[in-house]
């Protein structure tokens, strides 16, 4: 279960973000509140790259072939 909470827990600290940005992007909001409103979107940048360092790490075990990292080629299609 610890990959479906991560994986929520990226989501949600994703679409917080988003969120802000567009709160932020509107100049509704005063001084204090923006302030309050990037310290949080810094929390959740911090919390998005773990998740996202984690998943790298995941990818780079994966294709560990042999004891040696071998490249694979990447299609977009």
């Amino acid at each position: 279960m610890p990959r479906k909470k991560n994986t929520t827990q990226f989501e949600d600290a994703m679409t917080e973000l988003e969120q802000l940005v567009e709160q932020m992007e509107q100049g509704d909001i005063s001084l204090e509140e923006s302030l309050q409103a990037f310290e949080r979107g810094i929390k959740l940048t911090r919390t998005c790259q773990k998740a996202l360092n984690d998943a790298e790490q995941k990818v780079q075990i994966l294709m560990e072939k042999n004891g040696q990292q071998t490249l694979e080629p990447f299609d977009n299609e």
